[in-house]
């Protein structure tokens, strides 16, 4: 009879158990417009940015134009890189991967941020890496496309104006425009459009760059100097900068906005507005901290769907390109790490944490991750024996770093601007972000937190080893994994096959795209391709120019006939 009674107890105790897992995995009635028609999806992004505008709190500056975005959308307060600097989280945005699952987590691996690079770029480039490496492009898993080739293959025009930091050069069939006359407007009629504006103006460079510049504020603007940062004349000359820079950046997307309202798409367009990464200041980018990884999100649905409303689910990088095509209706790829939290195939359960990876930043290597739920942030570092201040001869342009320089060495430093500049680091990190916004008390070594603590670390080991964390190995032996006997893999040529009155088109290459154009006798080729799905009909007086490409490698050779 006790045996019967510990059975049912048991078996209660289970029931309950799991009707209180299903409440906790079961996201509530989420922000989700339900539309009958395909719609346009514009992305307006901001670099270097941290949540510094009024909408999220911060009414140090006035933002018209986001002002608007956020009374007529949804502000999105639980928003994470997935990476604290821009190539990285780039190659995350446009793969829906982790960086570190990509063998893209190193900043950077080239200089391929402006296409392909010239041999001159590249051996210079070759002077700022590590000994043993040269400039190389990360790979991919072979079944991994950039999500804008998708939404290509499946109807809509997609253009890019003008960023491509993905640490690969981007694939030859991504994009139908890319580049500084990348725009909506150029595309065939009726046809939905993905497309991405990016604003560099409140690039970190544009702190020292337009130091002199007339400024879009005040200039006797107070502004709010975060502790870790000085608090002198020089210190808030820079913060107040970053503040103008916004109000630029506010302006320029206001711009985009208004050509999308003369056109008459505002209601037919979902707006994404987001920024890159953390902000632009010393110990924002770079750093696994809040002011590293948090950014702002505002969307705007069509006919003001959901006005005014916040959402704070747990949203990463990585769930971006899964939205994106959940939105457009179609399905996203099971490979991607990311889920859609918005669109026709959102998930059916909220995610409970947000990760992110940061390794070599330009000359130097670090290897950190971290992990963060609604409350409170991990971080672990692998290599504690290093200084917590990473050197970035870059960053030195900037008059606020080298104010910090100067603090330091004459001993003037306070203790939480020190905090920065620690010999050595700690196994790990906790904060209460609640708490402790700017990530400045450590509470991995209270035994009140001993199981928040134990929780995330465990987060963390299950995540990196669920990814086959690549940037856990030294760069080299990544570098020697992805390009045997230091030589980039080339994808296959592509071969073409004519029956009746069509052109079958394959590549040996496991994972590549194949793009084409039809073109008149003696003409050039441009830069737009084609992406090739199925048996094309051949076109009379035309000549088809063919052209294989796997991220990460060599494009085969141009086939024409």
């Amino acid at each position: 009879m006790k045996l019967i009674k510990f059975i049912v107890f048991m078996l209660v105790t289970f029931l309950i158990g799991c009707s209180q897992q299903e409440k906790v995995n079961v996201a509530p009635e989420p922000i989700n417009p339900q539309l009958n028609f395909k719609p346009n999806i514009l992305w307006v992004v901001a670099e270097d940015l941290s949540p510094y505008i009024p909408s999220f709190g911060d009414s140090t500056v006035v933002t018209p134009t986001l002002d608007r975005l956020a009374a007529e959308g949804v502000c999105y307060d639980n928003f994470y890189a997935s990476a604290p600097v821009c190539a990285p989280a780039r190659a995350s945005i446009i793969m829906g991967m982790y960086p570190n699952h990509i063998a893209a987590s190193h900043m950077r691996t080239g200089p391929w941020a402006g296409g392909t690079p010239s041999e001159e770029a590249l051996k210079a480039y070759a002077l700022r890496l590590p000994e043993g490496l040269k400039p190389y492009e990360a790979i991919p898993p072979a079944d991994a496309k950039m999500f804008s080739e998708i939404l290509r293959m499946n109807g809509y025009y997609t253009t890019n104006n003008a960023k491509q930091d993905y640490q690969f050069i981007r694939a030859l069939t991504a994009w139908d425009q890319n580049g500084r006359q990348a725009h909506w407007r150029n595309r065939p009629k009726g046809k939905p459009f993905f497309s991405i504006f990016n604003f560099e103006v409140t690039h970190e460079s544009r702190i020292w760059v337009k130091a002199e510049d007339s400024l879009w504020v005040d200039e006797n603007l107070e502004v709010p100097v975060p502790p870790y940062l000085p608090n002198t004349d020089i210190g808030i000359k820079d913060v107040r900068r970053m503040y103008s820079n916004v109000v630029e950046m506010d302006y320029q997307v206001g711009k985009i906005l208004d050509q999308l309202e003369e056109d008459g798409l505002l209601d037919s367009t979902i707006v994404m507005w987001y920024t890159d990464h953390g902000g632009p200041l010393p110990r924002h980018k770079r750093l696994m901290y809040e002011s590293g990884i948090k950014v702002p999100m505002i969307v705007r649905f069509p006919n003001q769907l959901f006005a005014g409303r916040r959402d704070d689910r747990m949203i990463n990088f990585v769930d971006l390109a899964p939205t994106v095509l959940s939105l457009a209706g179609l399905k996203p790829p099971k490979n991607m790490d990311g889920s859609a939290f918005l669109g026709e195939n959102i998930r059916d359960s909220e995610t409970k944490y947000v990760y992110a990876a940061g390794d070599r930043f330009d000359e130097n290597t670090d290897r950190n991750r971290t992990v963060r739920d609604n409350r409170f942030r991990y971080i672990k570092y692998y290599q504690p024996e290093k200084s917590m201040f990473l050197h970035i001869p870059y960053r030195d342009q900037m008059p606020i770093m080298q104010e910090l320089y100067r603090l330091r060495d004459n001993g003037k430093l306070t203790e939480l601007q020190a905090q920065w500049f620690r010999d050595t680091k700690p196994d790990e990190e906790l904060f209460d972000c609640q708490e402790d916004p700017h990530n400045l008390i450590n509470l991995a070594g209270d035994p009140q937190y001993a199981d928040k603590l134990a929780e995330l670390r465990q987060a963390n080991e299950a995540w990196v080893t669920s990814i086959n964390d690549t940037g856990l190995k030294p760069e080299q032996e990544l570098f020697a994994d992805l390009w045997p006997d230091g030589t980039q893999p080339k994808t296959a040529d592509p071969v073409l096959v004519v029956n009746n009155n069509k052109i079958a088109i394959s590549c040996e290459t496991d994972g590549a795209s194949i793009g084409y154009q039809w073109l008149d006798t003696g003409e050039e080729p441009g830069n737009s391709w084609e992406v090739y799905t199925q048996p094309i009909e051949l076109v009379s007086g035309k000549e088809i120019m063919v052209v294989s490409h796997r991220i990460g490698y060599v494009p085969g050779n141009f086939i024409r006939q």
